[in-house]
């Protein structure tokens, strides 16, 4: 299967959203919504839940499904508001000791004048900034698109990993084809040089595993995930926050090593 095939696939209709995984993976969850500065964001739901008894906070991108759900959630595209969201949700977590889980599924942050207007660059920033100096654990999944920045925001962690089907990457191949070869017909030969699979990330070390895909049995792959989690949770929470920053700090210096 191509990248690009891949890639299709995470933008299809019937694929689960992060609402779907959250939903599925924990329990006695309570919803919270704003960023305590302009509004509330759609295009991130995030709250407190228990993940086999144990209390996290989590943070999930969620297109929709049909089209007026997709619209009001921006097509998983969020605003600043939504990573202030995330942002808060995540320092209240730092604060009481909650470990931190993510969801990404975007194209990107959100490109419009409303969004500009209100910071979305400072946005995204902080939330990189301040989630690699988390002093409770962090792990994110990609569960479809991880889209530059905007995906960033929300991976900033001790472990990230990949749905067998999902992509990451730094401009989505439509752009990238439209940047180097003025044809965004090319998105095919872009999927394929950008390297955005999930395989891919792990071999670059981006991504520290990849999760097999079972839609047909949703509650099964569910299952898998949360024993994934918790059994990485097993071991983070052992470590001191001034472990886990340097843990973290290390994971990214290593983006880029290669051998001539």
């Amino acid at each position: 299967m191509t990248a690009y095939d891949r890639l299709r696939l995470t933008r299809q209709n019937h694929r689960p959203t992060g609402a779907d995984f959250v939903a599925g993976i924990f329990t006695d969850k309570v919803e919270l919504h704003g960023d305590r500065r302009f509004g509330d964001d759609d295009a991130i739901i995030g709250g407190v839940g228990m993940l086999d008894g144990r209390p996290v906070t989590y943070i999930a991108i969620d297109k929709g499904h049909d089209l007026q759900e997709r619209m009001k959630k921006n097509f998983g595209c969020p605003k600043p508001e939504g990573y202030r969201k995330a942002l808060r949700l995540m320092k209240q977590a730092e604060k009481f000791g909650r470990p931190v889980i993510c969801f990404v599924d975007t194209q990107g942050a959100f490109c419009g004048a409303d969004a500009e207007e209100r910071g979305q660059g400072e946005a995204i920033a902080e939330n990189i900034l301040e989630m690699m100096g988390l002093g409770v654990p962090a792990i994110s999944i990609v569960i479809g698109e991880g889209g530059s920045g905007g995906a960033l925001a929300l991976a900033s962690s001790d472990r990230v990993y990949m749905l067998e089907n999902a992509v990451y990457s730094v401009i989505s191949p439509e752009g990238c084809a439209s940047i180097l070869w003025k044809d965004a017909g090319r998105v095919a030969d872009a999927a394929d040089a950008l390297h955005i699979t999930a395989d891919d990330m792990v071999d670059f070390k981006v991504a520290d595993g990849v999760i097999p895909e079972n839609f047909e049995h949703f509650d099964r792959m569910c299952d898998n995930i949360r024993e994934t989690l918790t059994a990485d949770l097993d071991r983070l929470t052992k470590l001191s926050p001034d472990e886990l920053r340097d843990g973290r700090y290390k994971r990214f210096r290593r983006f880029g090593e290669f051998d001539k």
